[in-house]
């Protein structure tokens, strides 16, 4: 017999996206292409602003995208009970040393 198991899937971007459209409850719906798939991410105002703000504060940042798979078609599949954690991206040491001189 099979264990029971959870599965969820992390997608991480570094760029604000572009299309963003706001549906019922003011929440926030993009899609990000990652591997060829399309996925579509529906988020709780709340969680979006955590992307609002890291483009304000951060010259470069990374966020992880985590949830479950919900609805597949054939270019994709859409992403369900989505959270967000955003991180600053700090240059490399020796990378910016050479941007330095």
């Amino acid at each position: 017999m099979p264990v029971v198991g959870k599965m969820e899937v992390i997608i991480k971007i570094s760029e604000f996206p572009e299309d963003v459209k706001t549906i019922t409850n003011n929440w926030k719906e993009f899609v990000v292409e990652a591997d060829g798939k399309q996925i579509t991410i529906t988020a709780k105002p709340k969680m979006f602003n955590k992307i609002e703000q890291a483009k304000q504060q951060f010259p470069q940042w990374v966020a992880a995208i985590n949830g479950k798979i919900g609805d597949m078609d054939e270019k994709g599949f859409s992403l369900v009970d989505a959270s967000i954690q955003v991180f600053e991206k700090k240059p490399k040491p020796e990378a910016a040393t050479q941007l330095a001189s």
